[in-house]
């Protein structure tokens, strides 16, 4: 219990040292977006586990999003700037691309609790390039 409390202790640093280096660099609203998105995504996901429309493979998939993104044991240690989130970021890059496929870009939508900007980029890099062409 102790390694894992000192793991989330250290991952959470991590996090606030690249927020900080953001806010330092005069990008304040990537700093917003970046503070905001783990907690936006956790919560995304928690949603999207109780809404009947999402199928139950993918209701699978968002539990285990949510306990990877939460875990800190990670590919790529969080306290690597940049590069420690990265792991997280592909896992739920990959499980909104699932799940716009099978419950659709209008439910995660509805779900969503964050910047819309913010959403609405994580989608346009999740949509497959056939979607984006069709326009849906």
């Amino acid at each position: 219990m102790h390694a894992l409390l000192v793991g989330l202790a250290v991952a959470l640093a991590a996090y606030l040292v690249l927020i900080l280096v953001l806010i330092l660099a005069g990008r304040r609203t990537a700093a917003r977006e970046a503070a905001l998105l783990l907690p936006n995504l956790a919560r995304l996901f928690k949603d999207l586990i109780k809404d009947p429309r999402v199928p139950r493979r993918s209701k699978w998939l968002l539990m285990f999003g949510a306990a990877w993104i939460v875990s800190p044991i990670d590919l790529i240690p969080e306290f690597i700037p940049f590069l420690g989130p990265l792991d997280d970021a592909v896992v739920a890059a990959l499980i909104l691309r699932r799940l716009v496929r099978t419950a659709g870009r209008d439910v995660v939508l509805e779900h969503w609790h964050g910047d819309p900007a913010t959403i609405a980029r994580l989608l346009r890099v999740v949509d497959s390039p056939t979607r984006r062409k069709e326009g849906g």
